[in-house]
This record gives C-alpha cells, structure tokens and sequence, in this order.
C-alpha cells in the first residue's frame, strides 16, 4: 500500500534534460525498430524465426543500453519508503544519514535506519507500503529496521521498540512478508490482519508484547511462543524465558462512535457514552481527554453498567476509552480510542452555509478530498479539522489510511455564525 503526501502539487513540471551518449543510442534503437517494422510489410517472405531472431536481439541491445546486465534474480530485496499519516504533538525525526533531529513532517518518508522520537505529548502514526502501520505513543523511540520487498511482492517490514509504546496492526499482505517489531532482544513476527501492543522500559527491566488480535510469534533466545487474542509475554532482561499471561479483554467502545460529530444548540446537554458489556466484568472505567495521549484527564469515572450520561463538556474536540475490570479489581488494557466533536449549531435563520464536494481520488487506501465552501469557514473531515483552506474557500485533504471495507466519511463545514453544513458519504475499499 502506497500513501500520497498531502505536499504534493498539481500542475506542469519542467525539467532540463541532458543528451547522453544513452539517449543517443536509444533513438537510434527505435529508428532500427520501425526499419524492421516496415520490413515485415514490405517483405512478408521473412520467415518467422528471422523475426524472433531480430527481437531477442534487439530485446538484448535494449538490456544493454538500459543498464538490466542480466535478468534480475528471485527474492531480491528493494528498499521502499514509509509515511506518517498522522502527527501530534512533538515528533522528531533523525534520518539515517544525517546526524541531527528535525521536527518530522508529512513530507519526509521514512527508510531503513531512521529513528523516531515522540515527546511527553507527542503522537505519531507511520503506515508502511504494505499496509502495516505503527502507532507510535508518547515518550518512545523507535527505529525503522527494515523496509523492503521483492519482484514478487513479497514485504519485510521492522521496527525496533527502544523505548516507550508501540501499537501495530496489519493489513492482508502477500504470504512469505514479514511485519515485526523488535523489543528489547525479542522479535515479534505478527500474521495478517492481526493487531498487538509493545512496550519497553529499559529503566524498570519492562518488555512486553501484548497481541489484541490474530496471532503473533515471539522469539527470544532460542525460545519460541505463540500468541492469540488477548495473550502476552513479559520478561526481564536476564530472564531465562518469557512468561505468557492472559489479559482481560477490553469493551468496544460504542456511542460516541469514532469520528462523530454532535451537533448541539444552547446550553450543552448530557451526552451517553455505551460500550459493549464483558462477561465477567465487576466494572468499568470510563476516561474523557480532550487529548489522544490522555496525558490528563477530565472524566474519570467508575462505573457499574454499560452506559453512562456525562454532563458539561463544552465545545471542542474529545476522547474518550474505557477498560473493564474483573473480581479482583484487575484492569483490563485500554480499548480503542473514540474521538468525537462538539459543534454549535446556529439557529435556522443563521445556518445557511456552502459546501461543495467533488469525487473522491483514491491512492489505495488513502482518500483524497477536494471541495469548497464559503470563505473563512472550517472543515472537517470524520471530526479532524482540514488544516489549509484557501481564501476562497477551497480545500484539498488526504485522509489517513481507511481499513478495507466499508467506511462512512463525515464532511462538517462551519462558519464563524454557528452555521453547520454537514455530507455523509460511503466509501468501500477493496
């Protein structure tokens, strides 16, 4: 899978280009191809054994001017590049080449060697070519191993956990690929569509890999063990083995759904927050951010069912998670995190607002969006905000990469009046 930079632009590219002695030889390759072209039909007598023995002859002047010098060999690897498909907060990227940081951009791929860091509030999400994709949380560092493929589509992707927290998940990937993710001597080798999360504290002697869905195997030290939903490893540096636990599965989160918008008028009302009900489950714990990192907090409540109203959230952008706990008051991992945003909505006479939307581009599993509105209003796209919208109103936005099947793509104008125009649009991803 591919990702398009949203820095890339439209338009004429002109370039200056240099008459070499190969250029030369080329257009005189293509002059003595239409000779043998007009030849055919000129002379039809010529057998079809001279024919083939002009092609494979001018097939090997073509290697030869083009550079192949021979057949490329079975299972050689090609480096590729990966992309950040989102960032937050502060991230910091040390090419393998360079020997200082830069503050990472959408516009900056990532190869084999490079080294990612995320800050105390920094998030970033980096999804390789062939699907794989990292969450890289705050306080980590990460190293980019490997990044590759063969002429037979097979991928080798790994990255190195040296510290901090690491959500992977991958995608449907040719067999024979490789998606990894090394920690602290241990090599967690993940099966398509499964999802896992590392984490590494060198200053505690903490390794875990925790897989959350499909199987994974983790090797160390000779010693091999396999993993299925919900089961871990952990071990200490100088431990022997690794001991294999079982977690206790976290609720789905249900409403708010990911990405929803809430539209409200007047005074904010209490809003239900649901998730799926885990057998066995004492309780539960319901936590609201209004960042993805939850660095802090401003819900953090105990509670008995389900589903819970929460009252007072203002305007603005949230998150919110929920973990279940058992028995013996033991925790269950975070489960996936659900963003949604309050919008104000004008009144009736107030909400009249342009917004215009062409056809979706697709770049694989990535969307590109094009539009316009009225001028100085904001955008948003499944609850984030497009960042650059032109004095006219126009706007282009890549979205982060959807999982195949079906998505639902929310686009939200507003303007400074409290007017809301919102379009819902379905897209299926094959």
């Amino acid at each position: 899978m591919g990702s398009v930079s949203p820095n890339r632009k439209q338009g004429i590219h002109i370039a200056w280009k240099t008459v070499t002695y190969r250029s030369v030889a080329l257009i005189i390759l293509m002059g003595v191809c239409l000779f043998l072209v007009g030849m055919r039909f000129a002379f039809p007598q010529f057998t079809e054994n001279q024919i083939k023995a002009a092609d494979g002859f001018t097939m090997r002047v073509l290697e030869a001017v083009a550079g192949a010098g021979g057949p490329a060999k079975s299972g050689t690897m090609n480096s590729q590049q990966a992309h950040f498909t989102a960032l937050d907060g502060t991230v910091r990227i040390k090419k393998a080449n360079a020997s200082s940081w830069v503050t990472a951009d959408y516009s900056i791929p990532l190869e084999k060697g490079d080294v990612v860091q995320t800050s105390s509030e920094g998030m970033a999400k980096i999804v390789f070519n062939d699907g794989t994709n990292y969450t890289v949380k705050q306080d980590s560092l990460i190293v980019v191993e490997e990044n590759s493929a063969n002429d037979q589509q097979q991928t080798n992707v790994a990255v190195a956990v040296s510290t901090g927290t690491v959500d992977l998940a991958t995608s449907t990937f040719v067999q024979g690929s490789k998606a990894q993710v090394i920690v602290a001597g241990a090599t967690a080798s993940l099966a398509p569509d499964s999802a896992a999360m590392v984490r590494n504290d060198p200053k505690a002697d903490v390794h875990e890999i925790l897989v959350k869905k499909g199987t994974g195997d983790i090797e160390r030290n000779g010693e091999t063990v396999r993993l299925a939903d919900w089961e871990k490893v952990n071990f200490q540096a100088q431990s022997p083995h690794m001991a294999k636990l079982k977690e206790i599965g976290p609720p789905t989160p249900i409403s708010p759904a990911n990405m929803m918008p809430i539209f409200v008028s007047g005074d904010p009302k209490p809003i239900e927050f649901s998730w799926t009900p885990m057998a066995n489950a004492k309780g539960y714990r319901l936590r609201i951010s209004k960042n993805p990192y939850f660095s802090s907090t401003i819900v953090d409540r105990a509670v008995k069912t389900a589903d819970v109203m929460v009252s007072g959230l203002g305007q603005g952008a949230y998150y919110w998670l929920v973990q279940s706990e058992d028995a013996t008051g033991k925790e269950s991992v975070e489960s996936e995190k659900n963003r949604f945003t309050i919008i104000p909505k004008g009144k009736d006479t107030e909400a009249a607002i342009s917004l215009d939307i062409d056809p979706f581009i697709q770049h694989g599993h990535v969307l590109e969006l094009t539009g316009k509105t009225e001028t100085g209003a904001r955008v948003m796209v499944n609850g984030r905000e497009v960042p650059v919208i032109a004095t006219d109103g126009t706007f282009r936005y890549f979205m982060p990469p959807l999982p195949t099947g079906e998505s639902v793509i929310t686009i939200t104008a507003q303007n400074a009046k409290g007017g809301v125009k919102t379009q819902q649009k379905k897209v299926v991803i094959q």
